[in-house]
């Protein structure tokens, strides 16, 4: 089965953990953190239920602001990506920055939010679309014409997982403003400033965990283990042909991820 299938058999799954995921399309950090994201989603299939919140990065660049990092214009956001290339080992197109610069991430998180209206699996494979189309091809996402080819592209090659002809007329709908804006209200009401960001809590329950910033695997299965410390992995280090079945299109990094040695450890 491709990721996919798996989706649509999962998504209808109970699991015992929550989790919501703040993320962003133009956000290095979190391109970065897709190997262990993606295992810990192989590992665990079935057994958490995950939700994406479009973390709305930058609005535009005259109220963009990144003091941490010492960004304030795209130039400066070319050694940033540099970095997270280097130091996750994921590619990364960090030329864009310098040839074809994305204006706002609005566009993007808009975008996916009206996948979204028509299926979480649909956001999710149209989600993964975007982040490819800018960190491995350099495309502009922040332009509506990239991200209606990103969609017609998935369309084409995963007939029956989406409605092309609805998602354009979604992009520009109310519904999936209002369905960003609601997102964004959560990233205000956790504080939230820095992403990734991940909130893990046990199905039925108030509280959980709030983990912040690039973490390697461990710290994200330590988590989960805190949360349910029973929980037990479905698969452990599979072989790189059923992991690259599973997740069509990964990277090598991401391969790599997945075939490290198993070390699950429960956190009392």
């Amino acid at each position: 089965m491709t990721e996919i299938e798996n989706n649509l058999k999962h998504k209808k799954e109970a699991g015992s953990v929550e989790v919501e995921y703040y993320t962003d399309p133009l956000c290095c950090w979190i391109w970065a953190m897709e190997p262990q994201w993606r295992r810990l989603r192989f590992e665990y299939r079935g057994r958490i239920r995950w939700r994406y919140r479009m973390g709305g990065l930058i609005p535009n660049w005259d109220s963009y602001r990144d003091p941490m990092n010492s960004v304030s214009r795209p130039l400066q956001m070319g050694p940033l990506w540099l970095e997270a290339k280097y130091k996750s080992g994921m590619p990364v197109k960090e030329r864009v920055w310098y040839e074809n610069p994305p204006k706002s991430s609005y566009p993007a998180c808009i975008a996916v939010k009206a996948a979204e209206l028509q299926s979480a699996v649909a956001a999710e494979a149209y989600l993964r679309r975007v982040r490819e189309a800018v960190m491995l091809h350099g495309k502009d996402i922040s332009d509506w014409k990239v991200l209606q080819q990103v969609g017609e592209k998935l369309g084409k090659e995963h007939q029956g997982l989406m409605d092309v002809n609805r998602l354009q007329q979604d992009m520009g709908s109310k519904t999936a403003r209002e369905a960003f804006e609601v997102d964004l209200q959560k990233v205000r009401l956790h504080g939230i400033s820095r992403f990734p960001a991940i909130t893990m809590k046990r199905e039925g329950t108030d509280e959980g965990i709030l983990i912040v910033g690039y973490r390697p695997y461990e710290a994200l299965e330590e988590a989960l283990h805190r949360v349910a410390p029973e929980l037990q992995p479905v698969s452990h280090t599979p072989d790189e042909t059923e992991y690259r079945r599973y997740w069509s299109g990964a990277t090598e990094r991401e391969v790599e991820e997945a075939l490290k040695p198993a070390q699950h450890q429960h956190v009392p």
